[in-house]
């Protein structure tokens, strides 16, 4: 039976466009070109991280952030940048009974805007720097599932990427959903792990609820 659904973030909830470009902005490279790269960079396995390495060798992302927030412009994302299925999906799956949580890789700025867009639709909110641990970290999801008020085998964890998501949720004990949206689902969604890895695979959140009861009737 799955009792709890915890989310990732970026490219799962919140489409990432904007702030990838703006990133594209800063680094004063044309935001076509920084995708093309982004993309490559997945493509071949690779952190996407290093992308701002291939345009600025030897970048720090951590002291980078500090100065475009010094300079007034802070990474940042808010309603407008939600995928058009995330509200209707958080309520159609309260009202199935379900637990729900976010849970994913981000800074606590991010998370304080978490907690403003979502507070009132989710029963918790936790990011890597709440928890010192980053997925895909075992410990991250040791995290979780410590947290959530249901056995590690109740517990749906829904991502993007097979590698920072899906693979070790599944290590985790979890079950998982890959949702085909983003750069790494949509480059890894055709491979043997996206395939036989996650226990749904869904085209958009809307499909959560419906295969989720599907699975508990068939786990009766």
């Amino acid at each position: 039976m799955i009792r709890a659904v915890i989310f990732d973030v970026g490219e799962c909830l919140v489409d990432e466009t904007t702030e990838y470009g703006t990133w594209a902005d800063w680094l004063g490279v044309p935001r076509h070109t920084f995708h093309a790269m982004f993309g490559a960079v997945i493509a071949q396995g690779r952190d996407h991280r290093e992308t701002f390495q291939e345009f600025r060798p030897g970048f720090d992302l951590y002291a980078e952030r500090e100065r475009r927030a010094a300079a007034g412009k802070p990474e940042t994302f808010g309603e407008e940048d939600l995928y058009p299925d995330v509200r209707t999906t958080l309520a159609t799956l309260r009202a199935d009974g379900l637990w729900l949580g976010i849970a994913g890789n981000q800074t606590v700025h991010a998370g304080r805007i978490l907690r403003e867009l979502f507070t009132p639709d989710v029963d918790l909110i936790g990011t890597s720097d709440d928890w010192a641990a980053s997925k895909p970290d075992r410990a991250f999801f040791d995290r979780v599932a410590q947290v959530v008020p249901a056995e590690v085998d109740e517990m749906l964890y829904v991502g993007d990427r097979v590698d920072n998501d899906i693979r070790p949720a599944r290590a985790a004990g979890m079950h998982t959903a890959l949702v085909r949206r983003g750069p790494w689902a949509t480059i890894q969604w055709r491979t043997e792990e996206a395939e036989k890895l996650p226990t749904l695979r869904v085209e958009t959140l809307l499909e959560l609820s419906p295969q989720i009861q599907q699975f508990n009737e068939r786990e009766r």
